[in-house]
This record gives C-alpha cells, sequence and structure tokens, in this order.
C-alpha cells in the first residue's frame, strides 16, 4: 500500500476494523516519552498481519491529541501491561507514570510532554531494571492508521514479543468498554434531542436547558417532586386521565347528557313559546289601548310591528300615554244630536287631529262610531 493512499484511507477510519496491538520504545526517566515514530512503522514480531505496516501522520495525530484532551483521566503507565492481565492473574496493576498531553512533531512522531513517573518507576528505570516503553493502542485492520492510545507500560518485552493472547483479548476489551461508553452517550444525546424536539446538531449545553425546563415544570405542578419522582409513572398518569375523559366524551352518560337533537328541539319549542306568549301580550296590550283611546285604529299596525320587535318599548308608551277624552265621550252629553250627530269639528278637536296626525274625515268617523 502507497504512502499517499494510506493518508486518503487516514481520513476515513471505521472503529468496526479496529485491532489492538502494542510496540516498544527505549525508555528515559524524564517528562519527554516518544509514543509513535512518524509514518509507517512495524514490530519486531512481523506484525501487523492485516496491512503492511501501522501509520501515523500530522492529521492523525490531530484526532489523537482532540481525544487526549477531551478525557478527563490521565493514560495509565504501569508494568508489563498488568492492568490488561490483574482480571486473570489476580495481581495488583501498580502504576508507574501518568501522561495526558501529547504533542506532534513532523518527521519524529508523536510524543508525550508531560509523563509524571513514580519514584519506584524511575529507579527501574535509571537502574535500567526497565528498558522499553509499550503503548497499547487501537488501529485500522484495513488502512494500518493509529486510532486510539489506550495506556501503556514499562517493558522489557518489546514490540508484542511474548504478550499472550490474554493480553490482547484484555486490550480489545478495553477499546470496546471506551467506545460503547462514546456510542451509549451520544445515542442517550440523540433520544434527548427528539424528545425535546432539538436539531440534531444541538450541544449538551443546549439539552440541558431544556430539560432544565422540563424539570422546572414538574416541580411547579408537584411541589413534593424530588428523588423519588418518576417521569414514566407521571408521564403513563396522565397518558390514563387523557384516556379516561376521551372515552367519556366518546360514549356520555344518559343519565347526564341528552343528545344533540333533543336540546335543539327543545331550544324550539322554547322560543316558539316565548313567540305566543309576546303575540298574546301585544294583543292584550293593543286591544286595552285601543279600548280607552290611549291609541288610535291608524296606531294599531304600528303598536303591533313594535311590540313584535321590542315589547318592552310598547309596554312603556302604553303606560305612559293619555287617553283622547274627545274620544271617550260625546258633545251632546249622551243626548241625541240632531241630524245625522256629525257636525263640523272644534278648533280643539282640530288640533288634537293635527297632533295625532289623523285627518279630520278619520276623526270625524271614529266620533260617529262611539256615539
Amino acid at each position: 500500500m502507497k504512502m499517499g493512499d494510506m493518508k486518503q484511507k487516514s481520513k476515513q477510519l471505521k472503529k468496526t476494523d479496529a485491532a489492538i496491538v502494542a510496540c516498544s520504545f527505549t525508555l528515559t526517566a524524564t517528562a519527554e516519552l516518544q509514543l509513535f515514530p512518524a509514518g509507517e512503522f512495524r514490530s519486531v514480531d512481523g506484525r501487523p498481519t492485516e496491512v503492511d505496516f501501522w501509520f501515523i501522520d500530522a492529521a492523525i495525530a490531530a484526532v489523537l491529541i482532540a481525544d487526549l484532551s477531551a478525557r478527563k483521566n490521565r493514560i495509565v503507565i504501569d508494568y508489563e501491561h498488568q492492568t490488561l492481565l490483574s482480571k486473570d492473574n489476580g495481581k495488583p496493576a501498580p502504576a508507574a507514570g501518568w501522561f495526558k498531553t501529547v504533542e506532534w512533531r513532523e518527521g519524529e512522531g508523536l510524543f508525550a510532554t508531560d509523563v509524571e513517573w513514580t519514584a519506584t518507576a524511575q529507579a527501574h528505570i535509571e537502574a535500567k531494571e526497565y528498558l522499553y516503553f509499550s503503548p497499547v493502542f487501537a488501529y485500522s485492520k484495513t488502512t494500518g492508521a493509529v486510532q486510539k492510545i489506550l495506556l501503556g507500560a514499562v517493558t522489557n518485552s518489546p514490540a508484542l514479543d511474548g504478550m499472550s493472547e490474554a493480553t490482547i483479548t484484555a486490550a480489545s476489551q478495553l477499546l470496546t468498554h471506551t467506545e460503547s461508553l462514546t456510542m451509549d452517550l451520544e445515542a442517550l444525546l440523540e433520544r434527548l434531542r427528539w424528545m425535546f424536539n432539538l436539531p440534531t446538531l444541538a450541544t449538551t449545553d443546549d439539552i440541558l436547558v431544556e430539560v432544565n425546563k422540563a424539570v422546572d415544570l414538574i416541580k411547579a405542578e408537584n411541589a413534593t417532586a424530588a428523588a423519588s419522582f418518576n417521569l414514566i409513572a407521571h408521564l403513563s398518569a396522565q397518558h390514563q386521565s387523557i384516556a379516561s375523559l376521551t372515552a367519556q366524551v366518546a360514549t356520555p352518560d344518559p343519565a347526564k347528557f341528552v343528545p344533540v337533537t333533543v336540546m335543539q328541539d327543545l331550544q324550539t319549542q322554547l322560543a316558539a313559546l316565548n313567540k305566543k306568549i309576546n303575540e298574546d301580550e301585544v294583543n292584550d296590550l293593543v286591544t286595552v289601548a285601543l279600548s280607552d283611546s290611549r291609541l288610535l285604529p291608524t296606531q294599531e299596525a304600528w303598536a303591533r310591528s313594535l311590540g313584535e320587535s321590542d315589547i318592552a318599548a310598547l309596554r312603556s308608551y302604553i303606560a305612559t300615554a293619555q287617553p283622547i277624552v274627545a274620544l271617550t265621550a260625546t258633545q251632546t252629553g249622551g243626548n241625541i244630536p240632531e241630524g245625522d250627530g256629525i257636525t263640523d269639528l272644534t278648533e280643539s278637536q282640530l288640533a288634537v287631529c293635527k297632533q295625532m296626525g289623523v285627518s279630520p274625515e278619520d276623526y270625524k268617523k271614529t266620533l260617529q262610531a262611539s256615539a
């Protein structure tokens, strides 16, 4: 595989193609430690077998540097990879040192620049009781590109010489666990974005704002909400309440509700009854007012029309109207008039005609009818 192809593929790493390996570099008891050489490299035992070589460049190094910067904990350096073996052999895995800060040096490789050795480890190294540093890392089985730094060890078995399958298995489990935590966190964030209807690029801070809003609403609704509050149970109870109300609306209790058609029929009957009552009252009011001359015959149509639209106004008018005396008494004082009983209207009668808007002829007819 050509170097150019390796660099291109290093930008398209797939974690599912990852493998675990450890290689070694000569130790010095200083704060600076080389982790990887620049470019292509292999171990002395013939690995890797899936690709021609392992590979790291500035672009890959930048990813590794960012990954280490994002971690809260430092990378441990133990003795002979005992961190990976302790589960099987039951022995403790004391630390020889720690590091977190790394930098890329073009043409040289990737270096840890803040190594902190324990006093015991420094003494071993200075006494040359340990000669090599062996980083454990994940790499792509299709490109050989370094993907993740897992841990390191001081060792006298360089580049996987004598490294057991148990060690490789343990390292694989460590990588799987690390990636699983990352994947689980991303899955959780994705579900929270969906729950709060947030865009896919919403940050953890954005999500936290919405979570806090939900918490405030829950506390406002239930002042006793605390550690014992169960959101799923709360939502389930709300759902059941809504379902119960929906069922009641869909199948109402006949003892408590009546059909819309029945209500409409009652409203129609009530309206008709009210109309009949109004009509009877208007008829009574007009009839009485006509009989005592508070209304003239020519006003009857107007009075009935007013009663249909505003019966209160008709009541008020008739209550305040004064009977026309000339229409309720005869000019002869009850005596039979001479001739046909109709004489010329007096000035006062003409004034009444003018005031009431009645023609003298109609007025004469009214006098004759009442005579």
